[in-house]
């Protein structure tokens, strides 16, 4: 009985919290105005028999053409503007497929967080450079002096065609490389203070040459200068997973947790939200990563739905 009392009277003093605290959550989401964007079901025309696997990454081109990585086979995938099937690119060269960017000269860029590996393919889809060890986590690769990766998870460019490198799962930092691809510099460790992460999950460079870096497991973005001088925090924004900004230097967010999309200015302000959890066109399951068109279209690839999805402005 004594015990029976004692679960009742922790139900009566904590459930009325737990609603107060729901409701307030619910509030602060209704406060975001939603964007305008509907969905557009069965864009892409996939091969007959082809399927996508746990689709991690989004990317498009200078002509519009739509990029899918994703783990399956073959794991990287081209279709043109209209979502018809081109090819396939880099087959047998991955492990377990995460980030995919295009730099400004249509290269393909892909991190593998099976391989511990940044690949670079032309816009023919030649490979053309290596970064990392395959098959081999760490820091450093003492016998050579060689930076290594641990399941990195994204990489961005700077205006002279440096590359950062988020290294993400294991070692929690930013790595910075020339054009070249040889070793500048590194910052960041694991933590929760300023500087520090906890799975720096996606990077973004400005036309400023400021970095924006998703520390997912921490729920905040971090902003540095191209040195990596922490400059500002923002931590209003949820759970950051992908990152991407568009033509008219706006910020697009997929927050992975609350499976919906955040357009914010440069300054972190947000502009407005869409999207919720489940399996129908507009849901989302875990949205991993974002793409943004050339006619402010938005592209969303979903780990838990193994699928990308498509919106257009209304």
């Amino acid at each position: 009985m004594i015990e029976r009392a004692r679960r009742l009277m922790m139900i009566t003093v904590v459930l009325p919290v737990l609603l107060v605290f729901a409701s307030g959550v619910a509030a602060q989401s209704e406060k975001l105005p939603p964007l305008p964007y509907q969905p557009v079901p069965g864009f892409l025309t996939l091969p007959r028999g082809f399927n996508f696997g746990e689709t991690s990454g989004i990317a498009l081109n200078s002509l519009g053409h739509i990029f899918v990585f994703h783990r399956g086979s073959p794991s990287l995938v081209e279709f043109d503007a209209e979502g018809h099937f081109i090819r396939a690119i880099g087959e047998g060269l991955f492990t377990k497929s995460h980030g995919l960017r295009i730099d400004a000269n249509d290269n393909i860029w892909t991190t593998d967080v099976g391989s511990h590996t940044v690949l670079k393919f032309s816009p023919e889809g030649q490979f053309l450079m290596v970064l990392g060890k395959k098959g081999m986590a760490g820091e450093w690769w003492d016998v050579f002096n060689y930076p290594l990766f641990d399941r990195p998870s994204d990489v961005a460019f700077g205006k002279d065609g440096e590359i950062y490198v988020s290294d993400g799962y294991g070692n929690s930092r930013i790595m910075k490389f020339d054009r070249e691809g040889n070793f500048i510099k590194t910052w960041g460790s694991k933590g929760t203070a300023p500087g520090e992460f906890n799975l720096p999950h996606s990077i973004v460079i400005d036309a400023a040459g400021r970095v924006y870096v998703c520390d997912r497991t921490n729920r905040r973005v971090q902003i540095f200068d191209s040195e990596g001088n922490f400059i500002e925090e923002w931590t209003h924004v949820g759970a950051p997973y992908g990152l991407c900004i568009s033509k008219e230097n706006f910020i697009f967010m997929a927050d992975g947790i609350n499976n919906r999309i955040l357009k914010l200015t440069l300054e972190g302000k947000i502009l407005g939200a869409f999207g919720q959890p489940g399996k129908e066109a507009g849901q989302f399951g875990l949205a991993h990563d974002i793409a943004v068109g050339p006619g402010n279209e938005i592209y969303v690839a979903e780990i838990l739905n193994w699928r990308v999805q498509k919106f257009v402005p209304r």
